[in-house]
């Protein structure tokens, strides 16, 4: 609706002519009667096109005659106000609840949300300068007094509080608004220092608290008394499912407390311990834990360096633990012995879907062990080996396994330097595989002839959706096979083929490609020495092209 419009009902409603609705607000001594329009009324509110409809309405004298007493003259007048001129304005005296139930019942929606906005920023604030207690007393007056969705609800029980640099004084305040919670559900403290006292202080909150499931304190510098304190409040509280204690430098000893409290807590599913330098005893003792713990599904142990006897420790704890379903191991030195004691794990592990394994340096030898893992195990779908330096010899062997397995459906094999060879037999295993949906070839140094292998693979395949060849020297004549593979492939959503010097001739066969291609939504063609001239080519192809939907060029 234009301004011109939204005047001329500004002056109607400040100067009533030709109205048809005499609607009478409030009750008892409280009464104001408005004037108003049915045909605006009914066009901005579906609640008023039925309550003024003929087989509704009340007449006296030529006027439909309508009643609202449970809507009070302030609250009404600001409605009436939105109806007339398109814009929401609120006044001190009158309660943002009662214009919400109102607008509520009468189908404003936009004043409904607006007014959430408001009231959500109210809280922010006072959880900006600390005034904790406040910002909960405010959120449950908000639940108890107004109709809320269960997206509203989540956003006022969720609380970022990260890097804020609190003090004691507020950490304290915090911990003792907890006490009294009954609305927070999720806690965000990483980056705040909180340091060993603020972690105590918390620790204890949670021994009485019930309504907390997910709280993060990462990096946050706890120490040993702080995680003492934590680890005593995992053996009582019965609610928190979701912690986050990575970068806070535990040691040996803290991975030893920790261990003891995952022994007896049952209900953390989700845990995130990397960076923490637990030391050889530590890490023992943790992996040891997992043979007894049957409540988390999730576990993080990235950048934790573990050596051979704890990473046989972990081998043998993945064999007994039937409840673990992600677990993280990044950046953890395991080489290729580390390897083959994580595929003896896979071949007997029936639970794993998520595993994370990049940044471990396994080399061909730890690759062809877990590649041979992977014809044997049926649960793993999610495994990221990105940066392992597998070369040609690991990447053959993986190509072996995705013609055997059936249940990966995504696989990170960024930065191995997999090479021809190796690409040759990935692309071979491609036109075989039914269940891969999601691979990351980047950075493998596949050259044109790799290129083109894979191009011949995706005119075979049918399952991939997403796909990662970028920085693969693939040259203009690999751009051009790939570009006539999306001519014919029809189930790839997702291609990167950024850093390839695809130059002139491969810009422009792509741009011919995305005037047949009609699955295609998301093209990374970024760092390929495309000048202007490919660059309108291929905007004139989008012109023509009806599902990309992301496109980078630049």
């Amino acid at each position: 609706m234009n301004n011109e419009y939204i005047q001329n009902f500004s002056n109607l409603l400040e100067s009533p002519r030709d109205f048809d609705v005499k609607i009478n607000v409030g009750e008892n001594q409280n009464i104001k009667v408005f004037k108003a329009h049915s045909n605006i009324l009914s066009a901005k509110s579906d609640y008023f096109k039925a309550a003024l409809s003929s087989r509704w309405a009340r007449r006296e004298d030529g006027f439909i005659i309508f009643d609202k007493p449970n809507i009070s003259p302030p609250v009404f007048e600001i409605l009436v106000n939105y109806i007339y001129k398109g814009t929401f304005s609120n006044y001190d005296e009158v309660s943002l609840f009662d214009i919400f139930i109102a607008a509520d019942e009468i189908g404003l929606s936009k004043i409904s949300h607006q007014i959430e906005e408001r009231l959500k920023n109210e809280v922010l604030e006072y959880i900006r300068q600390g005034e904790f207690f406040k910002a909960l007393e405010f959120s449950e007056e908000i639940l108890k007094n107004i109709p809320y969705s269960a997206e509203f609800q989540e956003s006022l029980s969720k609380w970022d509080v990260s890097n804020y640099r609190c003090d004691l004084e507020r950490i304290n305040g915090l911990s003792k608004t907890l006490y009294k919670n009954s609305t927070l559900t999720s806690l965000d403290l990483s980056y705040n220092i909180l340091g060993p006292e603020g972690g105590k202080a918390l620790a204890d909150a949670l021994c009485n608290d019930f309504t907390l499931k997910d709280l993060n304190l990462r990096y946050n510098n706890l120490g040993l008394k702080g995680e003492e304190a934590l680890a005593n409040a995992l053996c009582k509280n019965s609610t928190l499912t979701s912690l986050d204690l990575s970068w806070n430098e535990f040691g040996s000893k803290g991975g030893k407390i920790l261990a003891d409290a995952l022994c007896k807590n049952s209900t953390l599913i989700s845990l995130d311990i990397s960076w923490n330098k637990f030391g050889p005893e530590g890490r023992k003792a943790l992996t040891d834990a997992l043979c007894k713990n049957t409540a988390l599904t999730s576990l993080n142990l990235g950048c934790n360096n573990f050596g051979l006897e704890e990473e046989k420790a972990l081998a043998d704890a993945l064999c007994k633990n039937s409840t673990l379903t992600s677990l993280d191991l990044y950046d953890n030195k395991l080489g290729s012995e580390g390897g083959k004691e994580l595929a003896n794990a896979l071949c007997n592990n029936s639970t794993l879907k998520y595993l994370n394994l990049s940044y471990n340096n396994f080399d061909p030898e730890g690759g062809k062990a877990l590649a041979d893992a992977l014809c044997k195990n049926s649960t793993l779908k999610d495994l990221n080996l990105r940066h392992n330096n597998l070369r040609s010899e690991g990447g053959k062997a993986l190509a072996v396994a995705l013609c055997k397995n059936s249940t990966l459906t995504s696989l990170n094999l960024l930065g191995n330097w997999i090479g021809l060879e190796g690409g040759k037999a990935l692309a071979d295993a491609l036109c075989k595989n039914s269940t891969l949906t999601s691979l990351n070839f980047g950075s493998n140094n596949l050259g044109l002839e790799g290129g083109k292998a894979l191009a011949n693979a995706l005119c075979k395949n049918s399952t991939l959706t997403s796909l990662d060849l970028s920085w693969n020297q693939f040259g203009s004549e690999g751009g051009n096979a790939l570009a006539d593979a999306l001519c014919k492939n029809t189930t790839l959503t997702s291609l990167n083929l950024g850093g390839n010097k695809l130059g002139l001739k491969g810009g422009k066969v792509l741009a011919d490609a995305l005037c047949k291609n009609s699955t295609l939504t998301s093209l990374d063609l970024c760092d390929n020495a495309l000048r202007s001239e490919e660059g309108k080519v291929l905007e004139n192809a989008l012109c023509k092209n009806s599902t990309l939907m992301h496109f980078k060029l630049t």
